[in-house]
């Protein structure tokens, strides 16, 4: 067996393909980073390190790194013949990924089974988006691939400087995926659970996990501390995105029917595994694009259209909106066009323009005062 994974990063290399190894497949990555596809090739193993209690290292073998900047060709030829497809390389680079997934099942016999193609993204609906890229330019291939949707949860924080293409993640992971779209024949990936329903899955986790890991990072960064578990120390910190979790557990049990004293749980779990002191993390990595993740469908604005939809309260998650606005970090191209915007543009336009909303939308006057708001302090800098 065999599976390509676009994206040899540390998520890559610490979750995806760890786990696609240990699935017994031959393992190939696809980067465009010359550096790491060219110290990937240099080594035989790396190890995975897992910080924290009850973590363990684990070695993974049985890999090569494949170029896709410089050589297409290859990557197309690996998809050609591969079992798996996965990917993690951020929502916005799937359309750059696709033409070598097109070119791949343009050049596989139609005597193998369909390729199991699966977006490891902080996303909803990831595979979805990699499946429309993929129809833009050739939609006869599609029938030559099986499309599952997934939810993935693991901390990968920074690496220490010198590791090589080692990585350290976090002990806890969890990654589930659409059982349908493979009709039974599903892919070996020990520790991943398949169901009939992702959308509570993702959902859960988006509104949890990233919801709660960026409000912690944006908070933290207004009060002036560098590192998460710093400002999970912090007893203010916790409160507001205790707050702003409480309300994204609301709309969990609202939409999908989730048990509010399980959420709870979950709840806790998640604050325990950001405080990880063996992790260390920053504010400024977790913070960083701050534009994607007050766009309408991520991690702050979903869950409180879908409150504000429903009369349940917002003002948490708005808080937290405003924190993210605040986000003033120079070595981060989205920190720095959005502040530039709030120098520049009018709230209006700005709110409408970052978050999606539209004017008449119950949670649209609550965060275009959070804009003006801004704008006024930039004003009086």
């Amino acid at each position: 067996m065999k599976a390509v994974h676009f994206g040899a990063g540390n998520i890559g290399r610490g979750f995806v393909g760890l786990l696609l190894h240990e699935g017994g497949y031959e393992l190939v990555f696809s980067d465009v980073a010359d550096a790491l596809v060219d110290a990937i090739n240099a080594t035989q193993s790396y190890t995975v390190r897992e910080a924290g209690p009850g973590g363990v290292n684990r070695i993974v073998t049985g890999y090569r790194a494949v170029n896709s900047k410089t050589d297409p060709d290859a990557v197309a030829d690996e998809v050609a013949t591969a079992d798996v497809v996965t990917c993690a390389v951020g929502p916005t680079v799937l359309r750059f990924i696709a033409p070598a997934i097109v070119a791949g099942l343009a050049r596989r016999s139609p005597d193998l089974a369909p390729l199991k193609v699966m977006a490891c993204e902080n996303a909803i609906g990831a595979t979805d988006q990699l499946r429309a890229e993929i129809e833009k330019l050739d939609p006869s291939v599609t029938d030559r691939a099986a499309f599952a949707n997934t939810a993935v949860d693991r901390i990968v924080p920074a690496q220490p400087e010198g590791g090589g293409v080692d990585v350290t993640v976090e002990p806890y992971f969890e990654w589930a995926i659409e059982s349908t779209p493979f009709a039974g024949d599903l892919p070996s990936i020990p520790g991943a659970h398949f169901v009939d329903d992702l959308g509570p899955y993702i959902e859960r986790k988006l509104f949890t996990v990233n919801t709660g890991h960026a409000a912690t990072a944006y908070f933290g960064a207004q009060a002036g501390h560098v590192r998460i578990s710093d400002a999970l120390a912090d007893p203010s910190i916790v409160a507001r995105v205790g707050a702003a979790l409480e309300e994204t557990s609301a709309v969990l049990s609202a939409v999908h029917g989730l048990d509010p004293a399980e959420l709870a749980e979950y709840r806790a779990t998640i604050l325990e595994r950001f405080r990880n002191p063996e992790l260390v993390d920053t504010v400024q990595r977790v913070g960083r694009q701050p534009l994607r993740k007050l766009s309408r469908n991520e991690r702050f604005i979903g869950p409180a259209v879908q409150a504000a939809e429903r009369g349940l309260s917002t003002s948490a998650l708005v808080a937290a909106v405003a924190a993210a606005v605040a986000f003033d970090d120079e070595s981060d191209e989205q920190s720095v066009e959005l502040q530039r915007m709030l120098r520049s543009e009018d709230a209006d336009v700005l709110t409408a323009t970052v978050t999606g909303l539209e004017p008449e939308h119950p949670l649209f006057d609550a965060v275009h005062e959070v804009f003006a708001a801004r704008q006024e302090e930039l004003r009086t800098l």
